[in-house]
């Protein structure tokens, strides 16, 4: 997959709202693969139902949104299932992940799916990532931004064009968020993928090539 296209989208729950002022909703935008976005939001604008939209998730919306020009309403379930397989990854805002799991066993639970990270590529995350000391405690054991890197490393186990990340470091500290950025974008650029970031207000710094107003 090479673009992603919005054609005058609007959470349904939005349309008699007169007081849009939005660089996403109402217009006509293209995501590109290869290509690095930021999406910045205040809460309650959307934020996440687009990522939803994105996903297949949800269908609440006006407008079009389509995939190579392919409108994503005429997907079925089998459709769906290959583009998140092969095309489409995502770090939740809320994660979900598995608390009653190791934070190893979660990242595994895609990896044993997909076979695409080898244990020593996983390993060397933990490490980058400072929790190589946490791989055999459960997730629910863990703190919020201790979870949000195992979520993910969790994203990152398979392949994908384009990789949206909700919120993926609201709570990680300056230097936790650029580890972070860096394994993101590695793996990103290995695959020669498309990033969609959203923010409402922590993010990474990442020179990003076309910053929204959502």
């Amino acid at each position: 997959m090479n673009t992603i296209s919005l054609h005058h989208t609007l959470p349904r729950v939005f349309r008699d709202r007169t007081d849009i002022r939005s660089d996403i909703w109402q217009q006509d935008v293209v995501f590109e693969r290869g290509h690095l976005y930021l999406i910045e939001a205040a809460s309650g604008t959307g934020k996440s139902s687009l990522c939803s939209y994105l996903i297949g998730y949800r269908d609440d919306y006006l407008g079009t949104m389509a995939f190579d020009g392919r409108d994503i309403r005429e997907f079925c379930t089998y459709d769906w299932t290959q583009l998140r397989q092969r095309s489409l990854s995502i770090v939740f805002q809320e994660l979900r992940v598995f608390p009653e799991l190791t934070a190893w066993e979660n990242v595994q639970v895609k990896n044993q799916l997909t076979q695409f990270k080898s244990d020593a590529e996983i390993a060397q995350w933990f490490e980058m990532l400072g929790i190589a000391d946490k791989r055999t405690t459960k997730l629910g054991h863990l703190s919020y931004g201790q979870q949000q890197r195992v979520a993910l490393m969790r994203a990152l186990c398979q392949p994908f064009d384009f990789l949206l990340a909700d919120e993926p470091v609201s709570h990680l500290d300056s230097d936790n968020s650029r580890v972070m950025a860096e394994v993101m974008m590695a793996e990103a650029q290995r695959q020669g993928a498309g990033v969609i970031i959203t923010s409402i207000g922590h993010h990474m710094d990442l020179p990003y090539e076309k910053v929204f107003k959502l």
